[in-house]
């Protein structure tokens, strides 16, 4: 290629403990390995934590519809109740009817 490449892969990290032969650069690729396994890991977390928000925001979607059909259900109470008795005749015995 035109230009070289300036990355490694945690593989390609490893391989290069082998070559190298100096205290310094083995340490140095010690402490890369390391990153690299910690970026493993924080990888491998964002995506539980990802997992776990969509999981609330499902329940959350349900609580919503599940609002609105109590919201629904008390606006169908009230106008229930706004709406006057209907006049009925009273049963029984009635004096003045006599």
């Amino acid at each position: 290629s035109k230009y070289n490449i300036m990355a490694f892969t945690e593989q390609g990290v490893a391989m290069l403990s082998s070559v190298l032969n100096s205290t310094r650069a083995i340490e140095v690729n010690i402490q890369i390995i390391r990153i690299f396994t910690k970026m493993r890991h924080m990888l491998s977390d964002n995506t539980e934590i990802r997992l776990e928000i969509e999981k609330i925001k499902g329940k959350l979607d349900n609580q919503d519809k599940n609002m609105e059909i109590v919201f629904r259900y008390l606006d169908e109470l009230l106008e229930k109740q706004e709406r006057p008795a209907p006049k009925r005749t009273r049963i029984g015995f009635k004096p003045d009817e006599l």
